[in-house]
């Protein structure tokens, strides 16, 4: 059953949440990027200054030998989180800043790195399991080709490596819909991360055609982002940030 609120709490934004999420149809998935792009050339030099700032960032931490990449997997959603702050606030008509970047720890950052601790775990579990499922077909692989044969072993050894993509790709599907409005839920309607990873999933899957055609577009502007040096990113990066914080706004607070 739908729960619909008010958006009433300290940090909602404007209208009614509906926490289970709404389907939306198929050209929704366009219309996000499309609805983002207004959202970006309001103030477009803040958000490339905003999406250097972070880049710089991300490569500081990512440097810290042993504790870099943990500190980006449990900290990712608090940025995030403040990164949907700065969105709204251009949605509004308010002014976006550099401090949009840090926002999150101002705001439900101990369910915003809860958010990231159970992403990281969810990581670990489909290591664990793609691993283990890859070497026992790998073995059992080489054992019905027989060992010697140098050939049948790195075919083997070929169909293993596939075996464990396809798997980490069914796997990982799940924790990416778990994750993708998590942030936003969290900083915007004051839910637990729990909470916000289960009505971010459903959310998700109540709108798979959209996110394919979301996803394909995004694939598109991704290659011609990549073509001058990488430069594209500079506008595509902000463009998605805008384009999550919209289609969380057409799923969860549409009527």
């Amino acid at each position: 059953m739908n729960e619909q609120v008010p958006a009433t709490t300290p940090g909602a934004s404007d209208g009614t949440f509906n926490r289970d999420g709404n389907a939306r149809p198929a050209g929704a998935g366009v219309e996000w990027w499309t609805k983002a792009w207004p959202l970006f050339t309001r103030q477009a030099g803040m958000w490339v200054a905003v999406a250097v700032v972070t880049i710089v960032i991300v490569l500081v931490v990512g440097i810290i030998p042993a504790l870099g990449q943990l500190v980006l997997f449990l900290f990712s959603p608090v940025i995030a989180g403040g990164l949907m702050l700065g969105a709204r606030e251009v949605d509004r008509g308010a002014e976006l800043t550099i401090g949009h970047i840090f926002a999150g720890f101002s705001n439900q950052m101990g369910q915003l790195v809860l958010v990231g601790v159970l992403y990281l775990a969810g990581m670990v579990v489909v290591a664990v399991v793609v691993g283990l499922i890859a070497g026992i077909g790998i073995g059992t692989m080489v054992g019905m080709s027989g060992g010697a044969n140098p050939a049948a072993m790195g075919a083997a050894g070929a169909s293993g490596v596939l075996l464990a993509v396809l798997i980490a790709l069914a796997l990982m599907l799940p924790l990416y819909m778990a994750m993708w409005f998590a942030p936003a839920l969290v900083v915007f309607h004051e839910l637990g991360a729990v909470d916000a990873m289960k009505a971010s999933f459903a959310g998700c899957l109540k709108n798979v055609v959209p996110f394919v055609l979301y996803g394909l577009v995004g694939l598109v502007l991704g290659i011609v982002a990549s073509i001058p040096f990488g430069l594209g990113w500079l506008v595509l990066g902000p463009v998605a940030i805008a384009s999550v914080y919209v289609g969380y706004r057409d799923i969860y607070l549409a009527s």
